[in-house]
């Protein structure tokens, strides 16, 4: 009776969860007259992928959805480089500081994104990026990078002093046993720390709102807000169907780096 208590309470969660997606789907492929409809409709009476079409052919998404992806990778790549080598560092080096500044690097992503705007504003208009892709790949990076540090500083903590020592009494350079011992003992959690900064560089809007004022430069969180605000008649499905298409990326990524990111997790809470 438990047991069934259980599924039943979890499959009501999953339900509740789910339903706001399921709902987004369902209205992207519904004809506009249907989504005011009293009383309202849960299955379309006629099913249409007309919105999909205006989407991809009579709107600049593409253009968003290029600008994002492009963003999110180079982000990504990185922040994972720098935060690879950083959190090699903090852990196998023993130089003045060092908690120090492992400390100071968990406090600067504390603070609020609204702090560091207008100094990266500034920041950019002085290297002469400002309101391009590059200005963004800098400024995600600024709130990107420090609590991938402090996550992937977490996984290397987790992989044992004398794997590495072994590597150099065999005669491996520092940067040999590095590649060869290290990184693929912290695959997992790289692979972790990757997921959840295309995450945040995907999904982030306040700097691409405040620092991007071009279609050519704009990401899909603020290009696709900025298709809506042009017409006083917004068309719902239109927006159920960008929705639709801003997720497929994300649950593609999921789907093919699911068993990393759970094995990533559970190997960040192990200290060897």
């Amino acid at each position: 009776m438990k047991r069934v208590a259980f599924n039943l309470m979890a499959w009501t969660i999953v339900l509740v969860t789910a339903f706001p997606l399921i709902w987004m789907v369902i209205t992207s492929v519904k004809p506009q007259f249907e989504l005011f409809r009293i009383p309202p409709t849960f299955w379309p009476e006629e099913i249409t992928f007309e919105h999909y079409r205006r989407l991809l052919w009579e709107t600049p998404f593409l253009t968003f959805m290029r600008n994002s992806l492009i963003l999110s990778f180079s982000t990504t790549v990185l922040v994972v480089a720098v935060a690879t080598l950083g959190a090699h560092s903090l852990v196998r080096f023993r130089y003045p500081g060092r908690e120090r500044l492992a400390q100071l690097v968990l406090f600067t992503y504390l603070l609020p994104s609204v702090v560091l705007i207008l100094p990266l504003y500034l920041m950019m208009v002085w290297l002469g990026v400002a309101n391009s892709l590059l200005s963004l790949v800098i400024a995600y990076t600024s709130f990107a990078l420090p609590y991938a540090l402090w996550l992937l500083r977490s996984f290397m903590q987790g992989i044992p002093d004398d794997l590495e020592s072994a590597a150099l009494v065999d005669g491996a350079t520092r940067m040999e046993a590095f590649f060869d011992v290290i990184l693929p003992q912290a695959l997992p959690g790289i692979i972790s720390t990757s997921l959840f900064t295309f995450i945040l560089s995907w999904n982030e809007y306040l700097y691409a709102l405040v620092l991007v004022n071009t279609d050519s430069a704009r990401p899909l969180t603020t290009g696709v807000m900025s298709m809506l605000v042009s017409s006083f008649n917004i068309e719902w499905s239109l927006l159920m169907a960008a929705s639709v298409m801003m997720s497929v990326p994300l649950i593609i990524i999921f789907a093919v780096l699911q068993k990393y990111l759970t094995r990533g997790f559970g190997a960040g809470g192990v200290k060897g």
